[in-house]
């Protein structure tokens, strides 16, 4: 069973891209406690690719997921956060605030990447970084 799907709501993102508010289709609880319900709205995405259907991963609010980006296992994305290009965000990891990940940038682990930080390129964040 699909964890969300896309909805009507779009938006066209800075790079002529357009992103679509996802809605989540199951309850489930993110690792960090927060519950999830179906119909709940998420942030954007491009494409499904961009957040896994598998595990707890989940996009909120303001932040957008597009290119060949993907957000799985437990990772959370929120805020006006924005993962793009081929970067990865997973494990337990966090992005949020304004913060922006791109390229082939990976966050994992427990790491946070929050506020107005930038990582792109070949970067990591891993481990209990913040």
């Amino acid at each position: 069973m699909k964890k969300f799907e896309l909805t009507a709501e779009s938006k066209i993102n800075w790079f002529g891209r357009t992103l679509y508010r996802i809605k989540a289709c199951i309850d489930f609880t993110t690792i960090s406690g927060d519950e999830v319900k179906a119909g709940d709205l998420g942030g954007f995405v491009e494409k499904e690719s961009n957040l896994s259907h598998n595990g707890k991963a989940w996009v909120y609010g303001d932040a957008k997921v597009w290119g060949n980006a993907e957000v799985w296992g437990d990772a959370k994305v929120w805020g006006n956060a924005e993962v793009w290009g081929d970067a990865e965000v997973w494990g337990d990891a966090k992005v949020y605030g304004d913060a922006k990940v791109w390229g082939n940038a990976e966050v994992w682990g427990d790491a946070e990447v929050y506020g107005d930080a930038k990582v792109w390129g070949n970067a990591e964040v891993w481990g209990d970084a913040k």
